[in-house]
């Protein structure tokens, strides 16, 4: 529990906004997962509630995550543009997921209205602007000298950003498809509270896999690889399990069959 303690006061010295804005998120999804215990409201046969939880989430651990990393880079005025444009833009996202959950509709790929076609395209707009801002947060790390970090903990940065970007990027597959299934209908079986198909492909499972490079891949490389070679190898073999997830969803294969 010190380690978790010790973890929330750095990042709350590192960022306040980003901050507290990963604890709201992490609060609302608690709040949503209460909801779900005692709601009926469904989204294709999976409890509605389960989709803002699992953004909210994410979300939290986007936002440590980069309030961690560009602490690093000693530039406030960048950080609080990124720090803003984020808590923003992923801000609006997850409110219109929760009240889409809440009605019991589809966010995403819900094309029934002028109004649920246009409120998709403006989170598809807020997520690739996020996306493209992360990338050049990612650039950063490159053209920077750092001095006082760890190589291998350096290339952990980079890597996980770089993968961060690739596969959230990713989501565009699943935009050009208007489903996050490939090779059949949404819903039907799925793995609990994930919801990821066990019968067709679905590309969620490398968006998820791929977009978390950015935390699994540096703390990997500080606490376990601390070496340069080994975290570009883990970088590697992490962007193939990646893309082998993708490759297997475009070929209508899920990720686990049941």
């Amino acid at each position: 529990m010190s380690f978790v303690r010790d973890f929330i006061s750095e990042v709350h010295h590192r960022n306040e906004l980003l901050f507290w804005f990963g604890l709201a998120c992490l609060g609302f999804a608690v709040c949503l997962a209460i909801v779900s215990t005692v709601s009926n409201t469904q989204v294709l046969g999976v409890n509605a509630w389960f989709k803002p939880i699992k953004f909210s989430l994410s979300t939290t651990l986007l936002v440590w995550a980069m309030a961690w990393y560009m602490f690093y880079l000693d530039k406030p005025g960048l950080t609080s543009w990124y720090s803003w444009s984020v808590t923003l833009l992923l801000g609006f996202e997850i409110l219109y997921i929760a009240w889409q959950a809440g009605r019991g509709e589809l966010s995403h790929f819900n094309d029934s209205t002028a109004f649920t076609s246009g409120m998709f395209s403006l989170m598809a707009i807020a997520a690739t602007v996020v996306s493209l801002l992360t990338a050049y947060i990612g650039l950063e790390f490159f053209w920077g000298r750092f001095e006082e970090l760890p190589r291998h903990y350096l290339w952990g940065i980079r890597t996980g950003i770089m993968l961060f970007v690739v596969f959230s990027l990713q989501g565009f597959l699943m935009g050009s498809s208007n489903a996050h299934t490939l090779g059949g209908e949404m819903g039907g079986p799925g793995l609990p509270f994930l919801n990821w198909s066990t019968v067709v492909g679905d590309g969620r499972v490398a968006h998820f896999i791929g977009m978390h490079a950015l935390q699994v891949l540096p703390i990997l490389s500080f606490n376990v690889l601390k070496t340069t070679r080994l975290t570009l190898l883990a970088a590697i073999f992490y962007g193939i399990l990646a893309f082998f997830t993708l490759m297997q969803a475009i070929q209508g294969k899920p990720f686990i069959k049941m």
